[in-house]
């Protein structure tokens, strides 16, 4: 027995060993894929994906892959959450139409058109071209908002693009969950489906906003940076695991709990902690993304890439079809109930439709009984590759092309202005620091203080001058209005935050509270975001 244990132990530590320096040198691939894409001007992602097709999946262990169940269970969550938490509650209720109406019908009608056509075009059996169709419905948003970083994008349009992004990939998941458990039955009646996406997603709603207010109470008792990641990381992970146990959507469980703990729960602990929690799921969400597309290159074999061209291309337009006839047609009925959104606000949601790990991680968790499921699997792959790097490295050049947010003379002339503001009061911060330090003599303080304080006072009349002429006549430009409205919008929110904290410490009665926060929320909700 012990002689068993000996020979055990080495060979358990020499795998070990390898899988550690495997991911070492994976990390040091990724650094210096950062520091390449960042000098090349091209979206980390896709670097990320071409600097995985080179090394060879041979080299590595074999512990180290596209595993679905990792994908699913750790990144997904990590992801989800990681976006909901920096998703505001009032700027997403303001968009909240939109985002249902591209979610939920234009999902469907997308992967129906999709499945359509590949069974059409490729001959696939009807249920694996609507498995894959709506395998190919989930959109890639990190290559997205990547794009966004480049280009001035209005940011009702960030906000749709994300909050489609939170939602998109919970009904998504619950669509392939029927037609895989149709497969699995043989027998379908619509009855069934209704049944079984209305569990999964009230059944996930609820149990994300139980989840999610029971760690607000925690949040109230604890206020150490440390102890709250580890519960933001246990929520996560545990929200997805209960929902998947109860039969609900853990995805939308997931968005559910993170917008809750991130506009509730964050606002119980002090401005130190809540940065620790930001930071850390800042850093989490980035290394998932940075493993995934990695491994996203690994995964696929380019001497396979040649021969599924042809039907990688037709499975693009094939969706990029269905994402045309949803998006147009659905956001023309937008105006019956809600501002309508500018034509090339819809181009931009068609031209970002780009393909990730998801969907890869989904053709991977196929059923072994689907018919065709190797040639599928081969087929989304490719589509993923042509995807990631064909749209991902033109996405920013055609999103600039459709100028969507063009800089006036006055909105630049305003930025001057800030930046003045912002450099001057952080000098004058440190020149005080020097002084109560012993490090400056008062006289020189005095000097430096004054001098600064000149730059102040002349950027002060300068946007109190504009101010007023924008209060006095009506804008002219969107540019102009959108800043003004995004200043109100910081000022609401401030008096929010406010209130809400005079409610919590008994300053202030729940009823005269709730009246006038409801009031904020309505001019919340009216401020222009476009």
């Amino acid at each position: 027995m012990a002689s068993l244990l000996e020979q055990t132990l080495p060979q358990n530590s020499g795998q070990f060993t390898g899988l550690v320096n495997a991911l070492i040198v994976l990390l040091m691939v990724a650094t210096t894929v950062a520091l390449i894409t960042r000098w090349l001007r091209i979206p980390y992602v896709v670097g990320l994906v071409l600097a995985g097709l080179a090394i060879p999946k041979g080299a590595l262990p074999s512990e180290i892959g596209l595993n679905p169940d990792v994908i699913l269970n750790l990144f997904l969550p990590i992801l989800i959450f990681e976006a909901a938490i920096n998703t505001d509650i009032s700027r997403l209720r303001s968009t909240l139409k939109p985002i249902l109406l591209l979610a939920g019908p234009g999902v469907i009608l997308a992967a129906a058109i999709t499945a359509s056509l590949l069974q059409f075009g490729l001959g696939l059996a009807w249920i694996t071209a609507c498995a894959v169709g709506v395998i190919l419905t989930i959109t890639d948003t990190v290559s997205v908002i990547v794009a966004f970083r480049t280009v001035s994008v209005p940011k009702r349009l960030a906000t749709i693009v994300e909050g489609e992004s939170l939602f998109n990939d919970g009904i998504a998941l619950v669509l392939l969950s029927v037609i895989t458990g149709i497969h699995t039955r043989g027998s379908f009646t619509i009855g069934e489906g209704i049944e079984q996406i209305l569990i999964a997603f009230v059944g996930g709603t609820v149990l994300g906003l139980g989840l999610g207010y029971l760690c607000v109470g925690l949040f109230r008792q604890l206020d150490d940076a440390l102890s709250n990641i580890l519960l933001t990381v246990a929520v996560s992970l545990g929200t997805f695991q209960v929902g998947q146990m109860l039969g609900v959507s853990s995805a939308i469980a997931v968005v559910i709990a993170g917008l809750v703990m991130g506009n509730l729960g964050f606002r119980q602990t002090s401005a130190t902690t809540k940065v620790s929690l930001l930071n850390f799921w800042e850093y989490a969400g980035f290394g998932a993304n940075t493993f995934i597309f990695l491994l996203v290159g690994i995964e696929i074999n380019p001497t396979t890439i040649y021969t599924t061209i042809p039907g990688a291309v037709f499975a693009i337009i094939a969706y990029q079809i269905g994402r045309i006839f949803s998006i147009y047609p659905l956001l023309s009925f937008l105006r019956l109930f809600d501002r309508p959104l500018p034509l090339r606000w819809q181009h931009v949601l068609i031209l970002g439709n780009v393909k990730g790990s998801l969907s890869m991680a989904l053709a991977l968790s196929l059923p072994l009984t689907l018919p065709g499921r190797i040639e599928v699997i081969t087929l989304v792959f490719s589509t993923v590759l042509l995807s990631l790097v064909g749209q991902g490295l033109s996405l920013s050049w055609l999103v600039k092309k459709l100028h969507l947010s063009q800089e006036s003379p006055q909105q630049k002339q305003i930025e001057e202005l800030q930046l003045n503001l912002i450099a001057s009061k952080a000098a004058q911060q440190e020149l005080s620091s020097l002084l109560q330090s012993g490090s400056l003599p008062k006289s020189l303080h005095e000097e430096l203080f004054a001098s600064y304080q000149a730059r102040i006072a002349r950027s002060e009349e300068a946007l109190r001058h504009w101010y007023n002429q924008r209060i006095n006549q009506p804008s002219n430009g969107v540019q102009e209005q959108g800043y003004l409205d995004g200043l109100r919008r910081r000022l609401y929110l401030a008096e929010k935050v406010a209130i809400q904290d005079a409610m919590r410490k008994g300053l202030l009665s729940d009823e005269v509270g709730a009246v006038y926060l409801r009031e904020i929320n309505e001019k919340l909700l009216s401020l222009n975001e476009d």
